[in-house]
């Protein structure tokens, strides 16, 4: 699905790489999180993967081709959306507009400021909003959400194109931790249909629900899941680090440890 080879990028001629000599493979059907420290280049590859960021070395793939000519098939949600939340527009307006340029569009939709919209497409913006829950939100004004609402929305109109793969920027960036790891779980419900690819932070609960981490820190390495402990965690930070696990349940006594891995 996804294939770097010796990719490289820095922002400007005299500053460091964001992401440096990037070898990377990842195949169809995963459920992937990128992690890193902040300005570690997380961001950055990702938007490399999705072609909005061109390399100044080596050569990307998605899906066998240039992202410019695959990028069709990815839902991408980014981490801050640019909203006016004074404009008038509703929830469902805001999750159609998912469904611009999907392929097969015709005439109208293409040429028109204000695109026509099909009974079909107006099904299929639903049906994304009642996968992330907010489905009774669809009449109401964007603007009066709460920040996780407008997330949830904001991912239901990346949905709404069914991609083969969703790309989702520090998604748990407006939610209560209380209901992050929910939230998680619904994403791999959706991975049984779609890859999914994530920038997180939520080191602890991401690595419980994904089938490889992918660690960033300039130089970037792949890990699965059974090798993502503290060690390898303390050595991406460059820092000490405890990885603190969450158990959805306790014993009425606590946490019981039988091992360092588990702390």
């Amino acid at each position: 699905m996804i294939q770097l080879d010796n990719v490289s990028y820095s922002y400007g001629p005299d500053s460091e790489p964001a992401v440096r000599d990037v070898t990377l493979t990842i195949p169809r059907g995963e459920f992937v999180s990128i992690v890193g420290p902040n300005g570690g280049g997380k961001s950055t590859l990702l938007k490399l993967i999705l072609g909005l960021l061109k390399p100044q070395t080596g050569r990307i793939l998605l899906f066998g081709e240039t992202p410019e000519k695959s990028r069709y098939k990815v839902g991408y949600a980014p981490q801050q959306a640019r909203v006016d939340f004074n404009f008038p527009i509703s929830v469902l307006d805001v999750t159609l507009a998912g469904r611009f340029g999907v392929p097969g569009d015709v005439g109208p939709r293409r040429r028109r400021f204000f695109p026509r919209f099909t009974k079909q497409d107006k099904e299929e913006a639903l049906a994304a909003l009642d996968k992330m829950q907010v489905a009774d939100l669809a009449r109401k004004s964007f603007g009066d959400l709460s920040g996780g609402q407008r997330q949830r929305v904001l991912i239901a109109r990346a949905l709404c194109s069914n991609p083969e793969l969703l790309a989702l920027d520090e998604p748990t960036n407006n939610i209560d931790p209380a209901n992050a790891e929910r939230f998680y779980e619904l994403l791999a419900g959706i991975n049984k249909k779609s890859s999914v690819l994530i920038v997180s932070h939520d080191l602890g609960v991401v690595s419980k629900l994904v089938d490889s981490v992918v660690c960033v820190n300039q130089e970037v390495r792949i890990h699965p899941t059974s090798e993502f402990d503290g060690k390898l965690v303390s050595e991406l930070y460059n820092a000490d680090v405890r990885l603190v696990r969450h158990d959805h349940r306790c014993s009425e006594h606590g946490h019981v440890h039988t091992s360092d891995a588990e702390n």
